[in-house]
């Protein structure tokens, strides 16, 4: 779904096959709204193939695989500015806008919703890489200019390519397509292997600098030498884990609570990638240190963990250099990062992910026992005699600061994207907690009109005590009737928020718990979401505070 995806419809227009009169900012909008309005795979790949195939600007088409992959262009107008912009256009009071807003959830699509109708017969819009190129160009510019040119550009496009428009300015733009979903799109458009696709658009690139044909050639794999490999993810266990035969067939190793990430030596440099493709080696200077030991022409998968002695340190600690720009003697101290390696994906400049696991690993282990480094360490496999004994060690978890194991195929090739069959992750039970709401926010997306985000407490005394925020976990049903509880208790309003009854209660599910001086509870949840609703429950049988920091003494680190 479009991030905020315009609510009931209303910014929709009557789909077209792509290709009609506009410029590249139409075809972009068409596509945007056919994708939005599509909850089948197919008929978003259709949308996909038919716009790549299409007569669209070759700048335009590396856009949009950057930003349906998330690389988004860093923003240059403020929330403030778009919205005052809009207001003068519009001839509207503030609080009028504002209650808009409010109402509808996204300043995207309020902003378009209440723009004045556009009195052209046919948009004027330029190609889309013209105006992300005109916004980043605009980031030292006065407000003046800012606003002649967001202006002038509302003027000249059709409803849909404004909301579209506004989205990029926002920065809140994210299409419901999967990576998968885009891979085999192109593949299908350029008669390539999704593989090869995926590992062609993964990378440091730069959307300005390279056009739609030298993104996809074989050369440019050749040149960059930080390119990392697409990731292969595991589905989670469902069934009965012995459903899966003889337990010697598979690799057993900890679930490590980390990063997901590729080292890469080429070309005597190292680069660290993040699963989200982001680059991460400046971040960790630990690793500055790897570049003399490895071999040249490897590529390891592992995890980014805080580590001290070989031992995993609680994942808060690892937030704590996430974000900065420059770490603290103190930080490198007190979080210094390791490297666990699990998996070799490249060896002397050959590729080895069609190779067996068992080769791949036998080699992993000769490399890093060979480099005998503190920073890259290797993640041990579990040993078990029956799927009996793993479940056993499966609930010692926590202690060994994992969220579970990782079971792989021993047999099994280094895949692309998520697969069924090979690689699995058989995680703990989630931690949970009985909480009251206490405040309610609108959702985004499909949920705008509905109050789906919520605050929850605990007690303390006679006091209630907010610890968590959680936004899924509820079927469609019960968050519509959480929505008509909040519209009917709402006590006290602030901006978007309300302030309701303390009466609903719900069982918080969460992974991991630490200590945060950043919370009023003096604690932080990962991965906090609703697990139930607890209608069985009332507002004084909730959990406490000294309930959460029990929990924080015997799960927390």
């Amino acid at each position: 779904m479009i991030d905020n995806e315009m609510s009931n419809n209303s910014i929709s227009e009557t789909p077209q096959p792509l290709g009609r009169d506009g410029g590249g900012m139409s075809l972009f909008a068409e596509l945007v709204i056919l994708i939005g309005s599509s909850t089948k795979t197919t008929a978003k790949q259709e949308a996909l193939i038919n716009y790549f195939s299409s007569d669209a600007d070759e700048k335009d088409k590396v856009w949009v695989i950057a930003l349906f992959s998330g690389r988004r262009p860093k923003r240059s107008v403020n929330t403030t500015q778009l919205a005052s912009y809009a207001v003068e256009l519009a001839g509207l009071p503030f609080w009028l806008f504002e209650e808009s807003y409010h109402t509808v959830g996204d300043l995207a699509e309020t902003i378009a919703l209440l723009l004045p109708e556009s009195k052209i017969e046919q948009s004027q819009s330029e190609t889309l890489h013209y105006y992300i190129e005109q916004l980043k160009a605009l980031e030292k510019s006065s407000d003046e200019t800012k606003k002649g040119f967001i202006v002038e550009s509302w003027r000249g496009m059709s409803r849909s390519e404004q909301f579209v428009f506004n989205k990029l300015i926002t920065g809140g733009f994210r299409i419901g397509v999967s990576q998968s979903v885009m891979v085999n799109s192109l593949a299908k458009v350029l008669k390539i292997e999704p593989s090869v696709i995926a590992h062609r658009i993964s990378g440091q690139w730069d959307p300005s600098t390279i056009l739609f044909s030298e993104l996809l050639s074989e050369h440019d794999i050749t040149t960059d030498y930080s390119k990392p490999y697409p990731f292969y993810l595991a589905y989670g266990i469902e069934g009965d884990i012995s459903e899966l035969g003889d337990v010697n067939e598979w690799q057993v190793e900890w679930k490590w609570d980390g990063i997901r990430g590729q080292m890469i030596k080429r070309n005597n440099e190292l680069f660290v990638w993040s699963r989200g493709e982001g680059l991460m080696t400046e971040k960790f200077p630990e690793y500055h240190s790897l570049l003399n030991v490895l071999p040249d022409g490897i590529v390891l998968d592992g995890e980014i963990i805080p580590a001290i002695d070989g031992v995993p340190l609680p994942f808060a600690l690892l937030q704590t250099r996430i974000g900065r720009k420059n770490v603290t003697k103190k930080q490198l101290q007190e979080a210094p990062i390791a490297f666990f390696a699990y998996d070799l994906l490249e060896y002397q400049s050959e590729d080895w992910r069609s190779k067996p696991l068992t080769t791949r690993r036998a080699k992993l282990e000769e490399v890093v026992r060979s480099i005998n480094h503190p920073t890259l360490l290797l993640s041990d496999i579990v040993e078990a005699a029956s799927w009996e004994d793993l479940a056993t060690m499966r609930d010692t978890s926590r202690e060994a600061g994992a969220e579970g194991f990782m079971i792989k195929r021993k047999s099994s090739i280094y895949g692309t994207g998520r697969r069924r069959g090979d690689w699995w992750k058989w995680k703990i039970e989630p931690l949970v907690i009985d909480a009251v709401m206490i405040y309610a926010q609108k959702g985004a997306g499909r949920r705008s009109n509905l109050y789906t985000d919520y605050t929850f407490a605990v007690r303390d005394g006679d006091k209630l005590v907010p610890f968590t925020k959680a936004y899924s976990g509820l079927t469609d049903k019960e968050f519509v009737q959480v929505d008509a509880f909040v519209k009917r208790n709402s006590l006290e309003k602030f901006g978007p928020v309300r302030t309701v009854k303390p009466e609903l209660v719900f069982e918080i599910a969460f992974e991991g718990i630490a200590a945060s001086n950043r919370h009023k509870s003096g604690v932080a949840l990962r991965f906090p979401r609703m697990s139930r609703w607890r209608h069985d429950k009332k507002a004084d049988e909730i959990n406490t505070l000294e309930d959460l920091k029990k929990m924080l003494e015997v799960y927390g680190k």
